[in-house]
């Protein structure tokens, strides 16, 4: 009988998305094919420790303490009150936001040299930094919405007519590191300015200002390599008591939004944004699966507003609705990524780490 492997799934975190981030966990685990896999449920708590739980839920810290052997030849978790050592086949970081999207965790599960569902260091570290994203789409070719950003030191400076003058209004006011809509302010007067570049750099050292589009709300979810493919694209329509997608109606107001899988959208128009929702997972270095964020304006324009590398899996999250309607259960999607994080890491060993020469030491 085949030995099931074992799936260490990273839930928690330090991060204004913690919630959340328990929420996917707990599907996760609920949909893993118990078959073939067995699932160690790590919980990280809001102050950054990490716990050994019986099952994902919040009170991460009844769960046993939890520490890491630091080396790469037999990493190995510990339970720090008993001494029992442990390891997992594959890691699975359901961690959104700070210290969990943005390539902290995906470089310490790299210095274990341990196989990982989901993008690496560079790709989670370019995708997390709006700022960086966008540049760096605009510099493949890819449309994104115009926008300035600005440091934490030049706040003082920031003015809300030059803003206006180049982006026009209202416009968008951004932590450049964040998830779910926290830190995102809808600008529409003088008034709401100060408030809202506050509220942008009390969660980050940098923020952006963002041209608003007037349109609807896209996602399309990317998954595999060499090369990935894109789902049907999913509409999000929000509730008009909103002024746009937050985070009450992402995940407090069940009667926020009414979801469309597929979008109803012209077949050139769907294709479109499937090739350019593959182009920007490529273009940021996107490994195994992620969600593409994007605008539809009026006039049938296509911008890229983000994407997401670990993308939520709650029972009201788009990524696995849009797989779903592929004909792609949440158990076998869960596989499948478990599959293209084992074979990601296997293909990895073709490449050298020791490099002989004359020097010497």
């Amino acid at each position: 009988m085949t030995r099931k492997k074992k799936v260490a799934i990273l839930y928690g975190g330090r991060s204004v998305e913690h919630a959340v981030s328990v929420n996917s966990g707990r599907n996760i685990v609920e949909h893993l094919n118990k078959d073939l896999y067995e699932a160690l449920p790590i919980g990280i708590s809001k102050s950054g420790q990490w716990f050994l739980t019986s099952s994902v839920h919040r009170e991460i810290e009844k769960g046993e303490p939890l520490g890491i052997i630091l080396n790469s030849d037999k990493p190995a978790f510990i339970k720090l009150e008993s001494g029992t050592r442990f390891m997992a086949d594959i890691v699975f970081p359901v961690l959104h936001g700070t210290d969990g999207e943005d390539g902290s965790i995906q470089g310490l599960i790299k210095t274990l040299d341990l196989p990982m569902v989901g993008t690496s260091v560079l790709g989670s570290s370019l995708a997390m930094n709006k700022i960086m994203a966008k540049h760096l789409l605009r510099a493949a070719g890819l449309p994104v919405t115009d926008f300035l950003t600005f440091r934490f030191d030049e706040k003082d400076k920031i003015s809300f007519n030059a803003i206006a003058k180049k982006l026009g209004l209202p416009f968008m006011i951004k932590s450049a590191s964040l998830g779910s809509s926290v830190g995102v302010t809808k600008v529409k007067d003088a008034k709401d300015f100060k408030l809202a570049v506050a509220e942008a750099f009390k969660y980050d050292d940098e923020m952006l200002a963002e041209e608003f589009i007037e349109g609807r709300e896209i996602e399309c979810a990317i998954l595999g390599n060499y090369p990935p493919e894109a789902s049907h694209p999913g509409e999000i329509i929000i509730s008009k008591k909103y002024e746009f997608y937050t985070f009450d109606a992402k995940y407090v107001d069940p009667n926020a939004v009414q979801i469309n899988v597929p979008a109803v959208l012209p077949k050139a128009t769907m294709e479109k944004i499937r090739k350019v929702s593959k182009k920007a997972f490529e273009a940021l270095h996107g490994q195994d699966f992620a969600r593409i964020d994007l605008f539809l304006d009026k006039k049938g324009n296509i911008f890229i507003n983000e994407i997401n590398t670990i993308p939520g899996f709650t029972n009201s999250s788009m990524y696995p609705m849009m797989w779903g309607e592929r004909g792609v259960s949440f158990s076998d999607l869960i596989t499948r990524l478990l599959n293209l994080g084992l074979e990601r890491y296997n293909r990895s060993k073709r490449i050298e780490r020791d490099f002989q020469s004359a020097l010497k030491f």
